[in-house]
């Protein structure tokens, strides 16, 4: 069983989809074809059956699963051993971030990282979070920069490098009164929020649900973070969302920052990383350089830069 035959059938398995898998290991859809073809030849059996869902494991694929991520997990720590063996500090690495964290906490640190390291070559890929941990597990990326979960694999280790308050933003002069240090009375106000499954969304249902409180209506849901904030501005509703998301928009005074009736929530930011007997030297460089950098926001009792204050 050749590692890339199991790397394409972990794709398929993935996705489910011929040219969905085509298009994330960037091979021909007949090239996935013929491989899944090749292995289930050499295997002797089917691998997948068709549904009206898309392409289902068999019986024989879901106890290959196990054993093709094992097989490529083992193949990447022995080349990384072999690295670490010889000195080579020159490589690549893969990592993948959120949109919102690849754009405001990032460019500079890969900037820096890379004019300290120029043999390091580093590729960055933006996708939810869902999405990233599950091509951590695959070996598709080394490292992910997402929101901290609390689930974590076991197979997966984590470095928390900042944490990011959330914030109750409202459009300049539209902030509903009723709703002012009253979590009651924002259970009654409509809010934009990112679609279910979206880390930012389980950070908005937990809040409510933390304290003892029914979701509010949800006005609007989005597939990106960046289109909160001007539906915010534009009054479509409110929005509870990790400082950092909407930052720039603060600073142009776009949306405003409402107090949030209770104790200040937080979101830990982390980066993650599948467990090895040995790290690629490239991936040790980058764990490093992120742990050194990255710093933590103000305590979570600080006053919001841009909070407005409830009417006395």
């Amino acid at each position: 069983m050749h590692p890339r035959l199991l790397k394409t059938f972990l794709a398929v398995a993935r996705s489910r989809n011929v040219t969905r898998a085509a298009e994330d290991i960037h091979l021909a859809q007949s090239s996935v074809s013929d491989q899944i073809q090749s292995l289930e030849a050499d295997l002797g059996t089917s691998l997948f059956t068709r549904s009206k869902l898309g392409l289902e494991l068999t019986r024989a694929g879901e106890t290959l699963k196990p054993y093709a991520e094992e097989i490529l997990a083992l193949a990447d720590e022995a080349r990384a051993m072999m690295q670490a063996t010889a000195g080579h500090t020159a490589g690549s690495v893969t990592i993948g971030a959120l949109e919102t964290v690849a754009s405001a906490k990032l460019p500079r640190w890969l900037s820096d990282f890379r004019s300290r390291h120029p043999d390091v070559y580093v590729r960055l890929k933006v996708a939810g979070s869902g999405a990233l941990l599950r091509d951590l597990k695959d070996g598709e990326i080394d490292a992910a920069f997402c929101f901290d979960r609390g689930d974590l694999d076991e197979r997966l280790a984590k470095l928390t490098i900042s944490v990011e308050p959330l914030v109750l933003v409202a459009p300049p002069g539209g902030r509903p009164a009723s709703a002012e240090g009253d979590l009651v009375a924002l259970g009654s106000t409509s809010f934009v929020t990112t679609e279910v499954g979206c880390i930012y969304r389980r950070l908005f249902d937990e809040a409510f649900a933390e304290a003892g409180l029914a979701a509010p209506k949800i006005a609007a849901e989005v597939g990106s973070i960046g289109a909160i904030a001007g539906l915010v501005a534009a009054g479509a509703g409110l929005g509870l969302v990790p400082r950092l998301a909407v930052a720039d928009a603060l600073d142009r005074g776009e949306v405003v920052e409402m107090p949030w009736p209770g104790p200040i929530r937080t979101a830990s930011l982390a980066v993650i990383w599948r467990r090895r007997a040995a790290q690629p030297p490239a991936l040790k460089l980058l764990l490093a350089a992120a742990s050194d950098a990255f710093e933590s926001v103000k305590p979570a009792d600080a006053r919001p830069r841009h909070a407005v204050s409830s009417p006395s």
